[in-house]
Protein backbone atom coordinates (compact mmCIF):
# COMPACT_ATOMS: atom_id res chain seq x y z
CA UNK A 1 0.00 0.00 0.00
CA UNK A 2 3.15 1.96 0.99
CA UNK A 3 4.42 1.82 -2.35
CA UNK A 4 1.30 2.66 -4.47
CA UNK A 5 0.52 5.73 -2.81
CA UNK A 6 4.08 6.59 -2.93
CA UNK A 7 3.79 5.65 -7.27
CA UNK A 8 0.63 7.86 -7.02
CA UNK A 9 1.94 11.01 -5.11
CA UNK A 10 4.96 10.46 -7.82
CA UNK A 11 2.42 10.44 -10.50
CA UNK A 12 0.81 13.56 -9.13
CA UNK A 13 3.85 15.45 -9.08
CA UNK A 14 5.32 14.42 -12.65
CA UNK A 15 1.78 16.02 -13.85
CA UNK A 16 2.16 19.54 -12.07
CA UNK A 17 5.58 19.71 -13.58
CA UNK A 18 4.29 19.37 -17.18
CA UNK A 19 1.58 21.72 -16.50
CA UNK A 20 3.91 24.51 -15.21
CA UNK A 21 6.10 23.93 -17.94
CA UNK A 22 3.49 24.39 -20.49
CA UNK A 23 1.74 27.62 -18.73
CA UNK A 24 5.43 29.09 -18.71
CA UNK A 25 5.75 28.58 -22.75
CA UNK A 26 2.24 29.95 -22.80
CA UNK A 27 3.50 33.37 -21.16
CA UNK A 28 6.19 33.43 -23.20
CA UNK A 29 5.13 32.81 -26.34
CA UNK A 30 2.46 35.86 -25.58
CA UNK A 31 4.68 38.08 -24.03
CA UNK A 32 5.36 40.75 -26.56
CA UNK A 33 1.75 41.02 -26.62
CA UNK A 34 1.07 42.20 -23.03
CA UNK A 35 0.59 45.46 -21.84
CA UNK A 36 -0.43 46.21 -18.14
CA UNK A 37 -2.64 48.93 -18.59
CA UNK A 38 -5.29 49.41 -21.42
CA UNK A 39 -4.28 52.95 -22.25
CA UNK A 40 -0.64 52.65 -22.34
CA UNK A 41 1.28 52.37 -25.91
CA UNK A 42 3.89 50.22 -26.24
CA UNK A 43 6.34 51.05 -29.37
CA UNK A 44 6.69 47.74 -31.12
CA UNK A 45 10.43 49.05 -32.09
CA UNK A 46 10.93 49.81 -28.16
CA UNK A 47 9.33 46.17 -26.48
CA UNK A 48 12.67 43.83 -27.09
CA UNK A 49 14.96 46.09 -28.84
CA UNK A 50 18.23 47.72 -28.47
CA UNK A 51 17.94 51.43 -27.05
CA UNK A 52 20.95 52.71 -29.09
CA UNK A 53 23.46 52.83 -26.80
CA UNK A 54 25.87 50.84 -29.23
CA UNK A 55 29.51 50.53 -28.91
CA UNK A 56 30.92 53.23 -31.54
CA UNK A 57 33.94 51.51 -32.07
CA UNK A 58 32.70 48.37 -32.89
CA UNK A 59 29.04 49.58 -34.16
CA UNK A 60 27.01 47.26 -32.75
CA UNK A 61 24.26 47.68 -30.27
CA UNK A 62 24.07 45.92 -26.77
CA UNK A 63 20.49 44.46 -26.48
CA UNK A 64 18.85 46.25 -23.94
CA UNK A 65 14.88 46.88 -23.59
CA UNK A 66 13.83 50.49 -23.52
CA UNK A 67 9.67 51.26 -23.45
CA UNK A 68 9.00 54.49 -25.58
CA UNK A 69 5.32 55.28 -24.15
CA UNK A 70 2.50 57.34 -25.33
CA UNK A 71 -1.03 58.03 -23.88
CA UNK A 72 -3.94 57.48 -25.91
CA UNK A 73 -6.05 60.49 -24.45
CA UNK A 74 -9.81 60.16 -24.41
CA UNK A 75 -10.44 63.91 -25.89
CA UNK A 76 -7.57 63.51 -28.79
CA UNK A 77 -8.62 60.02 -29.52
CA UNK A 78 -11.85 59.74 -30.98
CA UNK A 79 -14.16 56.69 -31.87
CA UNK A 80 -13.72 56.59 -35.95
CA UNK A 81 -17.33 56.48 -37.73
CA UNK A 82 -18.35 53.13 -39.83
CA UNK A 83 -16.54 52.13 -43.38
CA UNK A 84 -18.19 54.60 -45.87
CA UNK A 85 -20.38 53.05 -48.49
CA UNK A 86 -17.69 53.04 -51.12
CA UNK A 87 -15.65 51.25 -49.07
CA UNK A 88 -17.52 48.37 -47.97
CA UNK A 89 -18.42 47.92 -51.77
CA UNK A 90 -14.58 47.83 -52.61
CA UNK A 91 -13.53 43.93 -52.42
CA UNK A 92 -10.84 43.27 -50.37
CA UNK A 93 -7.04 41.82 -51.85
CA UNK A 94 -6.87 38.04 -52.08
CA UNK A 95 -4.17 36.62 -49.88
CA UNK A 96 -3.02 32.86 -49.37
CA UNK A 97 -3.33 32.69 -45.75
CA UNK A 98 -1.61 29.58 -45.95
CA UNK A 99 0.04 29.06 -42.27
CA UNK A 100 -1.68 32.34 -40.64
CA UNK A 101 -4.54 33.17 -38.60
CA UNK A 102 -8.06 33.28 -40.56
CA UNK A 103 -10.35 35.32 -38.77
CA UNK A 104 -13.43 33.35 -40.17
CA UNK A 105 -12.12 29.99 -39.31
CA UNK A 106 -13.43 28.25 -37.20
CA UNK A 107 -12.52 29.42 -33.42
CA UNK A 108 -14.93 27.00 -31.10
CA UNK A 109 -13.55 26.96 -27.81
CA UNK A 110 -11.35 30.15 -28.17
CA UNK A 111 -11.90 33.27 -25.97
CA UNK A 112 -12.85 36.52 -28.02
CA UNK A 113 -11.45 39.56 -27.50
CA UNK A 114 -12.22 43.66 -28.53
CA UNK A 115 -10.32 45.99 -30.95
CA UNK A 116 -10.79 49.37 -30.28
CA UNK A 117 -10.56 51.93 -33.39
CA UNK A 118 -9.18 55.14 -32.33
CA UNK A 119 -7.67 58.41 -34.18
CA UNK A 120 -4.64 59.06 -32.31
CA UNK A 121 -4.20 63.23 -33.10
CA UNK A 122 -3.94 66.67 -31.77
CA UNK A 123 -1.64 65.99 -28.31
CA UNK A 124 1.93 67.12 -27.87
CA UNK A 125 3.95 70.30 -29.31
CA UNK A 126 2.15 71.68 -32.61
CA UNK A 127 4.75 72.37 -35.47
CA UNK A 128 3.05 74.10 -38.51
CA UNK A 129 0.30 71.29 -39.25
CA UNK A 130 1.51 68.49 -37.11
CA UNK A 131 2.44 67.64 -33.85
CA UNK A 132 5.58 66.35 -31.88
CA UNK A 133 5.51 64.18 -28.33
CA UNK A 134 9.31 65.41 -27.06
CA UNK A 135 9.63 63.15 -24.95
CA UNK A 136 13.18 64.00 -24.78
CA UNK A 137 12.26 67.52 -23.12
CA UNK A 138 14.92 69.41 -25.31
CA UNK A 139 14.47 73.17 -26.24
CA UNK A 140 14.62 73.33 -29.76
CA UNK A 141 13.17 75.25 -32.74
CA UNK A 142 10.94 72.64 -33.99
CA UNK A 143 9.34 75.20 -36.88
CA UNK A 144 13.36 76.30 -37.92
CA UNK A 145 13.99 72.49 -38.63
CA UNK A 146 10.98 71.73 -40.32
CA UNK A 147 11.63 74.77 -42.37
CA UNK A 148 15.42 74.06 -43.35
CA UNK A 149 16.70 72.24 -46.60
CA UNK A 150 17.33 68.73 -46.41
CA UNK A 151 21.00 67.48 -45.51
CA UNK A 152 20.86 64.92 -48.81
CA UNK A 153 19.09 64.97 -52.42
CA UNK A 154 17.74 62.54 -54.44
CA UNK A 155 17.53 61.78 -58.43
CA UNK A 156 14.91 61.03 -60.19
CA UNK A 157 14.95 59.00 -63.20
CA UNK A 158 18.22 57.07 -61.79
CA UNK A 159 18.82 54.09 -62.87
CA UNK A 160 20.75 53.45 -59.07
CA UNK A 161 18.41 53.34 -56.15
CA UNK A 162 17.98 56.58 -53.82
CA UNK A 163 15.43 54.80 -51.44
CA UNK A 164 16.17 51.70 -49.38
CA UNK A 165 13.11 50.12 -47.58
CA UNK A 166 13.71 47.27 -45.07
CA UNK A 167 12.77 45.61 -41.81
CA UNK A 168 14.22 44.89 -38.44
CA UNK A 169 11.39 43.12 -37.78
CA UNK A 170 10.26 41.28 -40.89
CA UNK A 171 7.58 38.93 -39.18
CA UNK A 172 5.28 41.57 -37.59
CA UNK A 173 2.08 41.29 -39.09
CA UNK A 174 -1.48 42.80 -39.34
CA UNK A 175 -4.78 41.06 -39.14
CA UNK A 176 -6.43 39.66 -42.36
CA UNK A 177 -9.44 41.58 -42.21
CA UNK A 178 -10.88 44.87 -40.80
CA UNK A 179 -12.54 43.38 -37.65
CA UNK A 180 -13.89 44.47 -34.70
CA UNK A 181 -12.72 41.10 -32.72
CA UNK A 182 -9.87 38.76 -32.34
CA UNK A 183 -9.47 34.98 -31.39
CA UNK A 184 -7.03 33.95 -28.14
CA UNK A 185 -4.98 32.41 -30.98
CA UNK A 186 -4.16 35.43 -33.09
CA UNK A 187 -0.70 35.77 -32.83
CA UNK A 188 0.73 38.63 -34.89
CA UNK A 189 3.94 37.24 -36.23
CA UNK A 190 4.55 35.34 -39.50
CA UNK A 191 7.16 34.73 -42.23
CA UNK A 192 3.70 34.99 -44.54
CA UNK A 193 4.69 38.41 -46.32
CA UNK A 194 1.41 38.62 -47.74
CA UNK A 195 0.41 39.38 -44.26
CA UNK A 196 3.74 40.93 -42.56
CA UNK A 197 5.55 44.64 -43.17
CA UNK A 198 6.80 43.25 -46.26
CA UNK A 199 3.78 43.95 -47.81
CA UNK A 200 3.33 47.40 -46.87
CA UNK A 201 6.89 47.45 -47.77
CA UNK A 202 6.23 46.35 -51.44
CA UNK A 203 3.29 48.44 -51.96
CA UNK A 204 5.81 51.75 -50.80
CA UNK A 205 8.28 50.46 -53.33
CA UNK A 206 6.04 50.35 -56.30
CA UNK A 207 4.44 53.56 -55.16
CA UNK A 208 8.22 55.43 -55.11
CA UNK A 209 9.13 53.24 -58.12
CA UNK A 210 6.07 55.43 -60.43
CA UNK A 211 6.62 58.66 -58.36
CA UNK A 212 10.68 57.85 -60.36
CA UNK A 213 12.30 57.05 -57.47
CA UNK A 214 14.32 53.89 -57.52
CA UNK A 215 13.54 51.63 -54.34
CA UNK A 216 15.66 48.76 -53.13
CA UNK A 217 13.07 46.82 -50.92
CA UNK A 218 15.39 44.28 -48.59
CA UNK A 219 13.06 41.89 -47.66
CA UNK A 220 15.92 39.80 -45.24
CA UNK A 221 14.60 38.47 -42.28
CA UNK A 222 16.45 40.12 -39.06
CA UNK A 223 13.83 38.57 -36.72
CA UNK A 224 14.46 34.40 -36.21
CA UNK A 225 15.13 35.69 -32.98
CA UNK A 226 14.29 39.21 -31.28
CA UNK A 227 17.93 38.92 -29.50
CA UNK A 228 20.15 41.00 -32.26
CA UNK A 229 18.29 41.95 -34.81
CA UNK A 230 19.22 45.33 -34.96
CA UNK A 231 22.93 43.96 -35.49
CA UNK A 232 21.71 41.73 -38.10
CA UNK A 233 19.46 44.83 -39.72
CA UNK A 234 22.15 47.19 -39.26
CA UNK A 235 24.64 44.94 -41.34
CA UNK A 236 22.21 44.65 -44.03
CA UNK A 237 21.76 48.67 -44.30
CA UNK A 238 25.94 48.71 -44.23
CA UNK A 239 25.87 45.80 -47.14
CA UNK A 240 23.52 47.33 -49.04
CA UNK A 241 24.95 51.06 -49.20
CA UNK A 242 28.31 49.76 -49.47
CA UNK A 243 26.99 48.06 -52.81
CA UNK A 244 24.78 50.84 -53.91
CA UNK A 245 26.21 54.23 -52.39
CA UNK A 246 23.59 56.08 -54.31
CA UNK A 247 20.80 55.44 -51.58
CA UNK A 248 20.62 58.33 -49.03
CA UNK A 249 16.94 57.86 -47.86
CA UNK A 250 16.78 54.94 -45.33
CA UNK A 251 13.03 53.68 -43.74
CA UNK A 252 12.95 50.78 -41.45
CA UNK A 253 9.16 50.13 -41.81
CA UNK A 254 7.36 48.55 -38.89
CA UNK A 255 4.20 47.95 -36.92
CA UNK A 256 3.22 49.12 -33.69
CA UNK A 257 1.21 47.10 -30.94
CA UNK A 258 -1.15 49.09 -28.36
CA UNK A 259 -3.31 48.34 -25.99
CA UNK A 260 -3.91 45.24 -23.13
CA UNK A 261 -4.02 41.30 -24.48
CA UNK A 262 -7.57 41.45 -24.12
CA UNK A 263 -8.27 44.84 -26.09
CA UNK A 264 -6.12 45.74 -28.64
CA UNK A 265 -6.00 49.76 -30.40
CA UNK A 266 -6.64 49.91 -33.60
CA UNK A 267 -5.24 53.33 -34.88
CA UNK A 268 -6.76 54.62 -38.11
CA UNK A 269 -7.83 57.63 -40.10
CA UNK A 270 -9.98 57.85 -43.69
CA UNK A 271 -9.39 59.70 -47.05
CA UNK A 272 -11.32 59.33 -49.86
CA UNK A 273 -13.64 57.71 -47.86
CA UNK A 274 -11.39 54.66 -47.03
CA UNK A 275 -9.43 53.60 -43.84
CA UNK A 276 -5.79 53.86 -43.36
CA UNK A 277 -3.90 52.84 -40.56
CA UNK A 278 -2.10 55.94 -38.52
CA UNK A 279 1.56 55.76 -38.83
CA UNK A 280 3.83 56.87 -36.27
CA UNK A 281 7.44 58.47 -36.83
CA UNK A 282 10.28 57.77 -34.86
CA UNK A 283 12.97 60.40 -34.89
CA UNK A 284 16.40 59.61 -32.11
CA UNK A 285 18.19 62.32 -30.71
CA UNK A 286 22.01 62.25 -29.67
CA UNK A 287 22.94 65.71 -28.11
CA UNK A 288 26.21 64.66 -26.30
CA UNK A 289 27.36 62.12 -29.11
CA UNK A 290 26.95 59.12 -26.39
CA UNK A 291 25.46 57.34 -29.21
CA UNK A 292 27.47 58.00 -32.20
CA UNK A 293 24.72 59.93 -34.08
CA UNK A 294 25.80 63.05 -34.65
CA UNK A 295 23.40 63.69 -37.76
CA UNK A 296 20.17 63.67 -35.35
CA UNK A 297 18.94 67.00 -36.63
CA UNK A 298 19.09 66.09 -40.07
CA UNK A 299 16.86 63.19 -39.57
CA UNK A 300 14.59 65.38 -37.73
CA UNK A 301 14.33 67.77 -40.44
CA UNK A 302 13.42 64.59 -42.80
CA UNK A 303 11.20 63.41 -40.03
CA UNK A 304 9.49 66.41 -39.36
CA UNK A 305 8.88 67.18 -43.21
CA UNK A 306 7.28 63.50 -43.62
CA UNK A 307 4.75 64.26 -40.66
CA UNK A 308 3.65 67.82 -41.81
CA UNK A 309 3.35 67.05 -45.40
CA UNK A 310 1.45 64.18 -44.66
CA UNK A 311 -0.86 66.02 -42.41
CA UNK A 312 -1.16 68.34 -45.00
CA UNK A 313 -2.18 66.19 -48.03
CA UNK A 314 -3.92 63.36 -45.44
CA UNK A 315 -5.06 64.93 -42.51
CA UNK A 316 -5.33 62.24 -39.50
CA UNK A 317 -2.58 59.95 -40.86
CA UNK A 318 0.04 60.77 -38.53
CA UNK A 319 0.19 59.78 -34.71
CA UNK A 320 2.18 62.61 -32.80
CA UNK A 321 5.80 62.38 -33.75
CA UNK A 322 8.20 60.63 -31.14
CA UNK A 323 11.56 62.17 -30.70
CA UNK A 324 13.73 60.71 -27.94
CA UNK A 325 17.01 59.47 -26.87
CA UNK A 326 17.33 56.85 -28.60
CA UNK A 327 19.28 55.88 -31.79
CA UNK A 328 18.55 52.24 -33.53
CA UNK A 329 19.98 52.66 -36.80
CA UNK A 330 19.27 56.51 -37.72
CA UNK A 331 22.87 56.76 -36.99
CA UNK A 332 23.89 55.32 -40.42
CA UNK A 333 22.77 58.03 -42.47
CA UNK A 334 20.20 61.43 -42.59
CA UNK A 335 17.96 60.30 -44.09
CA UNK A 336 17.47 56.82 -41.61
CA UNK A 337 13.79 57.30 -39.98
CA UNK A 338 12.00 54.63 -38.22
CA UNK A 339 8.44 54.27 -39.44
CA UNK A 340 5.73 52.06 -37.57
CA UNK A 341 2.69 51.93 -39.95
CA UNK A 342 -0.69 50.59 -37.97
CA UNK A 343 -0.54 48.09 -35.26
CA UNK A 344 -1.30 44.36 -35.15
CA UNK A 345 -4.93 45.53 -34.91
CA UNK A 346 -5.07 46.85 -38.19
CA UNK A 347 -6.11 44.83 -41.30
CA UNK A 348 -3.37 44.49 -44.06
CA UNK A 349 -5.41 46.39 -46.53
CA UNK A 350 -5.36 49.11 -43.92
CA UNK A 351 -1.40 48.81 -43.65
CA UNK A 352 -0.90 48.89 -47.11
CA UNK A 353 -3.27 51.67 -48.14
CA UNK A 354 -1.15 53.51 -46.10
CA UNK A 355 1.93 52.13 -47.49
CA UNK A 356 1.08 53.70 -50.62
CA UNK A 357 0.02 57.05 -49.29
CA UNK A 358 3.37 57.29 -47.31
CA UNK A 359 5.56 56.91 -50.24
CA UNK A 360 3.24 59.23 -51.91
CA UNK A 361 4.11 61.32 -49.14
CA UNK A 362 7.80 60.77 -49.18
CA UNK A 363 8.49 61.09 -52.92
CA UNK A 364 7.01 64.96 -52.43
CA UNK A 365 9.39 66.06 -49.80
CA UNK A 366 12.08 64.29 -51.85
CA UNK A 367 11.20 66.49 -54.59
CA UNK A 368 11.07 69.71 -52.50
CA UNK A 369 7.24 69.79 -52.94
CA UNK A 370 6.44 69.39 -49.30
CA UNK A 371 3.59 71.31 -48.25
Amino acid sequence: MKRKGRLKRAAKLFVSVILVFVAAACVFRRLPETFGNREAVLAAAAFTLTDGKYPIESGTAPQTTSAVQETVSTTAAGTVPPATSAQNKEKPKQRDKSGYYDTDADHSGEEVYDIAEKTIAGSGTAVDSCYIKNYAGMSLDFEGILSAPLSFQVKKSSDEPQVLIYHTHTGESYLDKDTDHFYESYYSRTNNNSFNVVAVGDVMTETLEKNGIKTLHDTTVHDSSYNGSYDRSAQTVTDDMEKYPSIKVVLDIHRDALGTETCKVKPVFEYNGKKGAQIMIMSGCDPDNERGFANWQNNLGFALKLQNTAEKLYPGMTRPLNFDYFAYNEYICDGSLLIEVGTDANSVDEAEYTGTLLADVIAKVLAGEEK
